[in-house]
């Protein structure tokens, strides 16, 4: 197949509908609106609607994105695990603050933005959700060394192999270097699109203890 032209890029545009976002449709608490549209688009059949582009950026000032799944939510903020021998989490010791991305297609064009302060969630937390893994998501994500150069798969298939011979069968216990982020939210901005691009958007401020919401130009 050939490479898009220039004219074709051009061509790729879809129309939102006209739904409103309104402001007398915003509840006062952020979070709440988000899991609201977080339900609606895993109801409305969204693939992993929990996947997030976190932008990270280490002491190199270089910007890094890549999309990882929110696996929490609650008073830590939006929680995720990884690795931490892993290039994001070395961006992240070097510069807690830290941004995600939400985009759900259905049921209308919806983007959640959120930034703030990156802070390591409870061991508990880490290993709660590492016992609720399956089995062969357990022993990859102990084996890999993430972000690391591999010689080849097969080396990288013989890591996961080797663990779980070692583990006899037995239950796979959570590394020391696997655990969980959360991203505590100063700001969260809901956008929702609209025909003709003039598109609503919505950003929530922290004030003291509760937020405040300012209507954005789109």
């Amino acid at each position: 197949m050939d490479d898009m032209t220039k004219d074709e890029f051009a061509a790729l545009r879809m129309d939102y509908g006209d739904v409103a976002l309104r402001r007398r449709d915003l509840p006062g608490d952020p979070i709440e609106l988000f899991r609201r549209w977080l339900d609606e688009a895993r109801d409305a059949g969204v693939q992993e609607p929990n996947g997030m582009a976190l932008a990270t950026c280490g002491a190199d000032g270089q910007p890094r994105c890549r999309v990882v799944l929110l696996k929490q939510l609650d008073e830590h903020g939006f929680g995720f695990f990884t690795n931490k021998q892993s290039d994001k989490s070395s961006q992240l010791r070097a510069n807690v603050k830290a941004a995600v991305t939400f985009w759900w297609p259905a049921p209308r064009a919806r983007q959640v933005r959120v930034e703030g302060v990156i802070s390591e969630l409870p061991e508990a937390d880490s290993d709660a959700y590492f016992a609720s893994r399956p089995r062969r998501a357990q022993l990859c994500s102990a084996a890999s060394p993430q972000s690391k150069v591999i010689e080849s798969r097969e080396a990288l298939e013989e890591l996961v192999d080797q663990l779980e011979s070692s583990a006899h069968g037995g239950d796979v216990s959570r590394p020391p270097h696997w655990g969980g982020y959360a991203i505590r939210p100063t700001t969260i901005e809901f956008w929702q699109g609209r025909d003709g691009r003039l598109h609503d958007r919505f950003r929530f401020r922290q004030d003291g203890d509760g937020w405040v919401a300012d209507r954005l130009a789109p």
